[in-house]
């Protein structure tokens, strides 16, 4: 047994993550690609894997600490062939001086009684009992996300690539991260392409090198023996200029082919002025500041890893634009697009007239400010539901003035709970007892068909000073006002702190929009597809109401739902209300 340390991978632009599970011990034994350990960021959290099998010798981590790429996790005790073959500098060393043994003699005549000498044992020593074949290499575990977009492909068809190499950028509604390779090889057929959506297990590519449980690295890739009658046939320039040969060259070409053996050799350098493969190879913090400056990433030269764009080279194309030292066609392309790309987005699509084109300067001082990505993509969502959703509104009023002088005096007498009841909590249970009448309401459509859900998770819209978010209380049926209480306020803290989880703000069948804390009367909101209905709630007020002998002060909750008329109809929303009102205002109701 020998002891290797694991280390935190390519996890994208993940800096200083914070370590809140952990999901083994010293003394457990792992395989490769297990989960390690979860790290959560503002915005996401992910599983971490194990590149290689073996027993847990020494945790380096505890919950609440802070990790980041290269961050050290664990001690772990493999067998002597996984440790040795994961020693990846040495054998790289070992396979470039016996290569370039068989160059430097390849420059020299060579007999036909020395050349099976000359080519086989130093090849064979490059390459010691190196397992190889076709690997198919899958999304790992990468925490709570599904449906992830893929929105970069960061390799192509005949790349070689090393273990843990970055393939692809996925992005989600709320984060973005690159996936790595688990095997080491060559491409040799792509499963993906940009725009598809990948879930955990989906086969990415398909590479001719060394399995994962090996933990080989691309320069460990094992080398073809070259037959005595290749050898007779090298060219007299290659015979003149013998050059070091990559290892993971050897792997996909013959000996002949001779190039310089850099850090870069087995990795494809980026080339501006070749048709690029999707995207820009540039991460996707770089992407948002060059789109920021207005700069076209396909005519910025990279100078980081494998021609990777920094901030640094976006920086110094936006001076050299500026300055005048370089002329781009991109972007005088790109400002002459701009009335189509406008015109797409502006109503045109729909045969409305343009949007107005307004330079709002000349009218006086402004200030230009760019949309956080959580409106942008909410934004996109709303407009979406909005155009789509043939949307009714009934407004109407429900007098809570017993349930409310409850809730004070439930608050009151389990001051030391330290849970406090809220209104909102009581209009959760409310609703669940209406979605139990009139299941309509708990449905969504799919196709020409309408599916009617046997769960009752109620979304709550948070305002958070990133934007809107919508937390879902899970089988809120099920629970009682303080459990959903307690429940309700810890995922409203976690949506204004930035760390809800994608599982947190999914799975709902009927939502709540309430202002109460605000003001307001009335409002309409939108309908959350592929919900069908959704109902808002204002800030209640101590009204009037003619009991059929005098007015009695009464406080009254004013109600607003929004449906689906495709769903719905006028006659089972109106029902709808005036039985939640019924609830609300007798709340033992809800036993019935």
């Amino acid at each position: 047994m020998a002891t290797i340390e694991i280390k935190v991978p390519d996890i994208g632009d993940f800096d200083e993550v914070s370590v809140i599970e952990l999901l083994v011990k010293a003394g457990d034994t792992v395989r490769a690609e297990q989960s390690l350990l979860t790290v959560e960021s503002d915005k996401a959290s992910m599983e971490i894997p194990s590149s290689h099998a073996g027993v847990v010798k020494e945790l380096k981590v505890a919950l609440g600490d802070k990790v980041k790429q290269g961050s050290l996790v664990l001690l772990l005790e493999v067998a002597d062939e996984a440790s040795t073959s994961n020693q990846a500098v040495a054998p790289v060393n070992q396979a470039q001086a016996a290569i370039t043994s068989v160059a430097s003699e390849a420059a020299a005549p060579v007999s036909a009684s020395n050349q099976p000498v000359a080519q086989e044992e130093p090849v064979q020593a490059a390459t010691p009992s190196v397992a190889s074949g076709t690997v198919e290499v899958r999304v790992p575990d990468i925490g709570d996300f599904k449906d992830v977009t893929v929105i970069e492909v960061m390799v192509k068809v005949g790349d070689s690539i090393k273990l843990e190499q970055s393939l692809i950028t996925v992005e989600s509604d709320k984060a973005s991260m690159e996936i790595p390779s688990s095997a080491a090889g060559v491409v040799q057929e792509l499963k993906v392409k940009l725009g598809d959506t990948v879930n955990i297990g989906d086969l990415l590519l398909i590479v001719q090198g060394t399995a994962p449980a090996a933990g080989l690295s691309v320069g460990q890739a094992t080398a073809p023996t070259p037959t005595p009658a290749s050898v007779s046939d090298q060219t007299s320039e290659q015979k003149q200029a013998p050059a070091l040969v990559s290892p993971g060259q050897v792997a996909a070409t013959s000996v002949a082919t001779q190039v310089p053996v850099t850090a870069a050799a087995a990795m494809p350098a980026h080339n501006p002025t070749s048709a690029p493969l999707g995207l820009p190879h540039a991460s996707p913090s770089v992407r948002k500041f060059a789109r920021e400056l207005g700069v076209p990433l396909v005519e910025v030269k990279g100078t980081g890893l494998k021609g990777r764009i920094t901030d640094a080279d976006v920086q110094a194309f936006t001076r050299s634009v500026m300055s005048g030292a370089v002329q781009t066609t991109a972007i005088a392309a790109q400002q002459a697009a701009k009335p189509v790309a406008a015109a797409a987005n502006d109503g045109a699509g729909l045969g409305l007239i343009p949007w107005p084109k307004v330079d709002f300067a000349k009218f006086g001082p402004i200030e230009r400010k760019e949309m956080s990505r959580i409106k942008k993509i909410s934004g996109a969502n709303l407009l979406r539901n909005a155009i789509m959703i043939p949307a009714v509104t009934n407004h109407d009023d429900a007098d809570i003035t017993d349930l409310e002088a409850f809730r004070v005096s439930t608050n009151k007498e389990n001051e030391k709970s330290g849970v406090k009841v809220t209104m909102l909590a009581f209009l959760i249970k409310a609703c669940v007892a209406a979605l139990k009448k009139f299941p309509d309401f708990n449905s969504s459509l799919d196709g020409d068909a309408v599916v009617y859900k046997q769960y009752y998770h109620i979304g709550f819209a948070a305002d958070t000073p990133n934007g809107l978010m919508v937390p879902v209380i899970k089988d809120a049926d099920k629970k009682g006002i303080f459990q959903i209480s307690q429940e309700m306020s810890e995922l409203a803290k976690k949506a204004r702190d930035g760390k809800l989880s994608p599982a947190e703000m999914t799975g709902a069948s009927f939502t709540i929009s309430s202002l109460g804390g605000i003001g307001g009367r009335y409002f309409t909101p939108i309908i959350n597809a592929p919900e069908v209905a959704i109902l808002g709630v204002c800030r209640s007020t101590i009204e009037p109401i003619w009991d059929g002998k005098a007015f009695q002060p009464r406080l009254m909750l004013p109600l607003s739902l929004t449906w689906d008329h495709r769903v719905i109809d006028g006659a089972a929303a109106a029902r709808f209300n005036v039985y939640l009102g019924q609830i609300l205002g007798d709340f033992r109701r809800v036993l019935l």
